[in-house]
């Protein structure tokens, strides 16, 4: 039990990578698709923690703590990079449906 829950963990700690790795190059769709492959493999590890009833041992510990520090990293910097990106789409946003009121108001006169 002990294995497959560092696998999940591990299986995790690699896609936040390539995540973060997607959003520093902007590539959005790429960050959006292991986004949802992260979401799948979150629930596979709730599940088999749950699943966990015993202790776990020293090694295993301090292994998983090692690589949810790495997955906390890595969405920090995934933030870093998207952040930016998402203001700026919210800007966009916001001018737009400006404009569309805009152009409703003027269009009725």
């Amino acid at each position: 039990m002990e294995v497959a829950m560092l696998q999940n963990y591990e299986s995790l700690a690699t896609l936040m990578g390539l995540m973060n790795e997607a959003a520093s190059h902007g590539q959005w769709n790429r960050l959006v698709d292991l986004e949802q492959q992260c979401r799948k493999r979150m629930d596979i590890i709730r599940q088999v923690d749950q699943q966990q009833s015993g202790s776990i041992s020293e090694d295993v510990r301090k292994r998983k703590a090692a690589l949810i520090r790495k997955i906390l990293a890595d969405d920090a910097a995934i933030r870093r990079h998207t952040e930016p990106w998402l203001e700026q789409l919210q800007g966009f946003l916001v001018r737009t449906r400006r404009d569309q009121q805009l152009k409703r108001a003027y269009a009725s006169t």
